[in-house]
């Protein structure tokens, strides 16, 4: 997942994107366990595939889920720490529940994920409700570190580690519609851009056995999932080798495993960083139908010289051959989106305009777009200085968001008239006798729903758009 700073989205989310910003509270399972869990994500995709990973360790203990917390015996909320505002939101959330602590008194509450490996055990003293903090990679110790709660002590793990894939842990799927879902192919980040906080709270990056992947990949299929999407914070430094070395695979051969696994799986990944993207990746997504011709690409800025501030390890030239690359292999139509950070230290007006233009060049279908807001304990905090107004970030956001908007639906109007194959996804948000779903480019498609279902494959005839959405007519 890419880092991000502070957001201000256009209304074209996806639901993977949601996925990767919006709260996500665990859904009612009743099978007779002894204990309740509930569990809300906030943050990253990531964040929400290892809740999935927290739910499978605990079922395994006894514990059932439910989405009502005052049922629950253990509350965690897995965090984000990639900006402040992530941060103070959870310190509300646990205001809010301790309202529910002094009502069931044994109550077990934890925070797991960045903010708990940034924070630590300080986390313990400032918010005296917390009852165990755990890092990413010490779920499997979630079981010992709530008998410790239970026996009267606070507990913490915030372990890094060089080996932990959770390779051998099934996720429970949570809040899944059965059709779409996340498989984490590695964890860590070796990238050290000087914004960024996930190095130091995700820590280093190690790739997961290929089979494991192939082998979830699978499961899912048999229980009738149409989607995955591959997901690490820079999936195109994936590189596994087996134990007795004979054995290598990178992330063009992974995609080849996942998309022979069925014809009728759709395979999608995030993110990918420019610096790696190859043109190996780009020629195994255009041999396979199934791999969808949307790449997430984060630029971050448009000036070369703020790229070095960020400690980006390419510049604006690079950047654009890989655009160029992406749209000589895969074709204008490919899907391609941004992140953009707007106000960087010392970022010129000049070098504002730098971005602007990029993006006037790409022509990217979508993008998240944030301002610069300095993290504790990254690179830019100790070394550079934040020296943009915060009016001057703001305007420069709008302008971003401004040029992004029209771009858009630019990109969109270029979709009328056309045919799309769409994946049903679930109803549409404003009536249920509309389907929603996407296409290969990642696209939010509404149609009437006539006879078809969830997980269904629809082509579609697009007949209108907006900014966010395609829509359009259900052909038989």
């Amino acid at each position: 997942m890419e880092p991000i700073v502070d957001l201000d989205f256009i209304d074209n989310r996806t639901p993977e994107q949601a996925a990767a910003c919006d709260t996500k509270v665990t859904i009612d399972s009743n099978t007779g366990r002894s204990r309740k869990l509930y569990i809300e994500s906030y943050g990253c995709a990531m964040n929400f595939s290892d809740s999935e990973i927290v739910t499978s360790i605990l079922f395994d203990q006894g514990f059932d889920t439910t989405a009502d917390i005052s049922l629950a015996d253990v509350v965690l909320l897995n965090t984000c720490s990639i900006r402040e505002k992530a941060e103070q939101t959870v310190r509300n959330r646990l205001g809010q529940i301790n309202y529910h602590k002094k009502k069931k008194p044994g109550m077990v509450v934890g925070v797991l994920g960045c903010m708990a490996e940034r924070l630590k055990k300080s986390l313990l003293e400032e918010e005296k409700i917390v009852d165990l903090v755990v890092g990413p990679d010490a779920y499997r110790d979630l079981p010992n570190l709530i008998n410790e709660v239970d026996g009267g002590q606070k507990a913490v793990n915030v372990l890094l580690s060089r080996e932990e894939t959770y390779a051998d842990v099934t996720p429970i799927r949570l809040n899944s519609n059965g059709v779409s879902a996340f498989i984490s192919i590695m964890r860590g980040c070796d990238n050290m851009c000087s914004f960024c906080v996930v190095p130091f709270t995700r820590g280093r990056e190690r790739s997961r056995d290929a089979h494991s992947i192939v082998r979830e990949a699978q499961n899912l299929v048999d229980q009738g999932y149409k989607e995955v999407t591959l997901l690490g914070q820079n999936v195109d430094s994936y590189k596994w080798t087996s134990e007795d070395g004979l054995e290598f695979v990178n992330f063009a051969q992974l995609l080849e495993m996942v998309a022979l696994v069925s014809p009728n799986l759709r395979v999608r990944f995030s993110t990918s960083h420019p610096k790696d993207i190859s043109d190996e990746v780009l020629y195994t997504i255009k041999k396979y139908d199934n791999i969808c011709k949307y790449i997430h690409l984060p630029a971050q800025s448009g000036n070369s010289r703020v790229l070095e501030l960020m400690n980006r390890t390419y510049d604006r030239e690079w950047y654009l051959n890989r655009v160029d690359a992406i749209r000589t292999i895969l074709g204008e139509d490919c899907g391609i989106s941004s992140d953009m950070i707007a106000g960087f230290c010392t970022e010129t007006e000049e070098e504002h305009q730098d971005t602007l233009s990029l993006m006037d060049y790409v022509q990217y279908d979508y993008s998240y777009m944030f301002f610069y807001s300095e993290r504790p304990g990254t690179l830019a905090a100790r070394k550079l200085e934040d020296d943009i107004p915060l009016e001057v970030k703001k305007r420069r956001l709008d302008e971003i968001i401004n040029k992004q908007r029209e771009t858009s639906l630019a990109r969109n109007k270029r979709d009328i008239g056309k045919v799309h194959r769409v994946l049903v996804e679930n109803f549409s948000k404003k009536s249920k006798e509309q389907l929603s779903g996407r296409n290969d480019q990642n696209k939010v498609v509404i149609f009437d729903k006539k006879h078809f279902k969830k997980g269904d494959y629809v082509d579609v005839l697009v007949h209108d758009c907006s900014v966010g959405t395609l829509f359009g007519e259900a052909l038989d």
